[in-house]
């Protein structure tokens, strides 16, 4: 199909998969469970770090996870001593247990603490049409705390080639608004800086649409789709995430 029909089909799938229906059966579920700007940035963002495996599995730990905060994630975050996150002892995520959760905890304190907040160190540090230096840099804010090394690997840094998919998903759940499925709740950041969260179905649609050549879903695999995707639509390309998605987990495209 030429440009116009590949936008109309991707505008289609867009309408068909951006709507309530979708956050049933996505992580995405676990912020819009609150209703206070920092639960939701915090829930949103702890949910998004353990977004990797069975989407079933990542819904239920998540929920635990704030279970655990006894659900008012802003709260234990502020408040939080050394003997209420030993109730993150038993917590675990695939790679993602304990320890790393207890550094998460600390340091999204620190990050609300001395530099105002989520939104504030995301949104310093952006460029004309990306956000991956922001990424880079809230990574080295976020483990300005005391931590292991290898908590390191549960955010990525976009400029070590990485396509940081949970990191560039978790942004258009908080920047987008389309009064459905994303929040739209940060006001500092344009949609047409946002980046697609590139994984496996994504990738694989992109590649049989023709939007992308390249084989591996990494950093550069990534700047080649958004360039693919602002062609189709420059203030709001991501929102063909959930064409892309929808195509390949719900369609097997």
């Amino acid at each position: 199909m030429n440009k116009s029909e590949l936008k109309d089909f991707l505008d289609e799938k867009v309408i068909q998969y951006n709507n309530f229906d979708f956050i049933e059966s996505d992580p995405i579920q676990i912020p819009h469970s609150f209703s206070q700007k920092e639960d939701i940035e915090i829930a949103g963002f702890l949910s998004a770090t353990i977004a990797w495996g069975n989407r079933k599995m990542i819904i239920n730990n998540s929920k635990k996870l704030m279970d655990l905060m006894g659900n008012s994630p802003y709260d234990f975050v502020m408040s939080h001593s050394e003997d209420n996150l030993d109730s993150l002892d038993k917590f675990v995520h695939r790679t993602f247990n304990a320890l790393d959760a207890k550094t998460f905890i600390k340091s999204l304190q620190h990050i609300y603490k001395n530099h105002n907040g989520l939104e504030a160190v995301f949104s310093k540090n952006q460029e004309e049409n990306s956000m991956q230096k922001s990424i880079h840099e809230f990574k080295k804010i976020f483990f300005e705390v005391e931590h292991l090394q290898r908590t390191q690997k549960h955010i990525s840094d976009p400029l070590n080639n990485s396509a940081a998919k949970r990191i560039n998903m978790y942004l258009r759940w908080m920047v987008r608004n389309d009064n459905k499925v994303d929040f739209g709740i940060w006001k500092t950041i344009p949609t047409s800086k946002l980046s697609c969260p590139l994984d496996v179905h994504s990738g694989n649609v992109a590649r049989k649409l023709g939007l992308l050549k390249r084989k591996q879903n990494d950093g550069k695999a990534l700047a080649e789709l958004d360039l693919a995707l602002r062609k189709l639509d420059k203030t709001d390309p991501v929102k063909y995430d959930f064409a892309l998605f929808g195509l390949g987990v719900f369609e097997g495209f």
